[in-house]
């Protein structure tokens, strides 16, 4: 659909404006991640706004690395990034960016504002200059040290770059308003001093730009049109355009905001996060669990479903909760038309039909996908014994049961109608084996004498089957909200969100899958092979339908 035939969100509509107004040639937009930590489905919702704005009018979307923290940032977060970015179908406008590719200019900058006036070096500490900034009632006060000289400001600012301060011990900052009731307006830090290696730049820098001095300026050197961020960026528009004002820039980009994507039953904090990862209380950043783009991808989410959801919830002004249920559904609509079928048995019972011949066997078939034409058969090895679900049998039963019954008929999915005689028991008196017989003449027929099946069943032939384990992802938490309100959000962890089942049983063809290959594993649930191709190991990524109980 072009951006012609659909209703336009806002930021469409300022585009579309600023195009045919001759406001700008072409659209550039920027995605400007933080290399401290894996994206999370809350980034995976800004990718698709500012990389899906440039394809739907024809630009260019940036991929832009604001690397100005070495202290938190690792070039493995790096490589996870651009993954994720091209994992969910998008390419970046020529050559990956970088922050620090930018800070000899940025140094240069800083010095052009000392030598304008409107920048100082502050002696501060950090307690001292949380009492200077005021409060958001109270105005704030001048620092002792704003009236520096330029000649001086420039010494001491060349002497932070050349390492002769202690981190902590000065601070470059803006020069603006301390009375202002914006308080990002207060003499905002420019520059610190960090004695840090970087994973991009090695030690040739101590002194680090703020994100909120180095973005807008980045911006402008890359000539970004439209420079979309999230509503808490708000407040730090006035700095943004302050800096581009009084800044040599050789562009003037300007800032919109749109509403975050906040998810209920999940935490995206990175710091919280990370959290999790650091303390073991998941298995990394591509946990399955956490709400992660490589998570959701090691799960079985696909790119289309993910995008599909970011369209569902739409661009709005305001910050608002979405239900995690809308993002299952996606899942479940996009995995019920694609994926392939399967039967699967988690908990597997031996059944013996005494009436098939010890000897034989034979090749039954079934559907891809009863809707997929273009999906191939599967072929299906049969014998005398089998493996169905335990929960599949009883030895009594009412008449709402409608699975395998002493004296009672169900149908193993496209194969057999059987009927079941005997339960075989151990000294414990559990279910260890079940005897039944095969109606003859049943594969894809009712039964000649009438008596039909009161279901159907999943199995899988004893003799030639897959054999692997099954993890049963759940949601991570169990509560609404688990870190609002001053939560512990560890405590709202769900301890069901994994279960491990092994000796799992499935058809033969799943023990030749490619890591990442998902499935329905029939009356059970969409689930994929796991990305660690050392074992054979399948994860849910989702029920048929919600059973979430919270």
């Amino acid at each position: 659909m072009s951006v012609e035939e659909k209703p336009l969100n806002f930021l469409e509509q300022i585009i579309k404006k600023d195009l045919a107004e001759g406001a700008c040639k072409k659209l550039v937009t920027r995605f400007p991640p933080e290399p401290n930590g894996y994206l999370h489905i809350g980034h995976a919702k800004s990718i698709c706004l500012n990389f899906g704005l440039a394809e739907t009018f024809g630009g260019e979307c940036n991929l832009r690395f604001d690397d100005t923290n070495p202290a938190k940032e690792e070039m493995e977060y790096v490589e996870a990034i651009k993954k994720d970015v091209e994992w969910l179908g998008y390419r970046w406008a020529g050559e990956v960016r970088y922050a620090s590719s930018y800070f000899d200019t940025l140094y240069s900058w800083a010095q052009h504002l000392v030598e304008t006036g409107k920048a100082y070096v502050c002696d501060l500490s950090a307690d001292e200059a949380r009492e200077y900034r005021g409060t958001l009632t109270e105005p704030g006060k001048n620092s002792p040290y704003r009236e520096r000289s330029a000649a001086e400001n420039l010494s001491l600012l060349e002497g932070m770059k050349c390492g002769e301060f202690d981190e902590g011990s000065r601070v470059l900052r803006a020069k603006i308003d301390m009375s202002s009731g914006n308080i990002n307006l207060r003499d905002p830090i420019l520059y610190r001093i960090r004695k840090q290696h970087h994973h991009q730049t090695g030690d040739k820098w101590c002194i680090y730009p703020t994100y909120d001095f180095a973005h807008g300026q980045e911006d402008a050197i890359e000539g970004i049109t439209h420079s979309i961020c999230t509503l808490e960026f708000a407040d730090h528009r006035p700095l943004y355009e302050w800096l581009i004002e009084n800044l040599p820039v050789p562009a003037k980009p300007k800032q919109y905001e749109f509403g975050r994507l906040n998810l209920n039953y999940t935490v995206t904090s990175k710091r919280k996060l990370k959290q999790l990862v650091d303390e073991g209380h998941v298995d990394g950043w591509d946990d399955p669990r956490m709400p992660t783009i490589a998570g959701y991808r090691r799960r079985g989410y696909s790119p289309a479903a993910l995008r599909k959801f970011c369209e569902m919830i739409g661009v709005t002004k305001s910050d608002g909760v979405v239900d995690v249920a809308m993002l299952e559904h996606a899942i479940r609509d996009d995995l019920d038309k694609n994926a392939p079928r399967a039967m699967c048995v988690i908990n597997p019972l031996k059944v013996v039909l005494t009436n098939y011949p010890e000897d034989k066997t034979e090749r039954l078939t079934a559907p891809g996908h009863p809707n997929r034409d273009d999906l191939p058969a599967r072929e299906l090895p049969f014998g005398r014994e089998v493996y169905i679900e335990a929960d599949d049998f009883r030895e009594e039963a009412n008449k709402k049961y409608k699975r395998l019954v002493i004296g009672k008929r169900v149908r193993l999915r496209s194969a057999y109608v059987i009927e079941a005689d005997e339960a075989i028991k151990n000294a414990a008196g559990e279910i260890v084996e079940v005897r039944a017989r095969i109606i003859e003449g049943t594969v894809g027929n009712d039964p000649e004498d009438g008596v039909k099946p009161k279901g159907v069943i999943q199995w899988v032939a004893a003799h030639e089957c897959a054999n692997f384990t099954v993890n049963l992802y759940d949601r991570l938490f169990n509560d609404v909200a688990p870190d609002a309100g001053g939560k512990d959000f560890l405590s709202c962890i769900n301890p069901d969100s994994l279960v491990v089942k092994t000796n799992c049983k499935g058809e033969v063809g799943l023990s030749a899958t490619t890591p990442g290959q998902g499935f329905q594993f029939e009356r059970e649930g969409y689930f994929c092979r796991d990305l660690d191709d050392s074992k054979l190991v399948f994860n849910r990524t989702i029920s048929l339908r919600d059973t979430f109980v919270g």
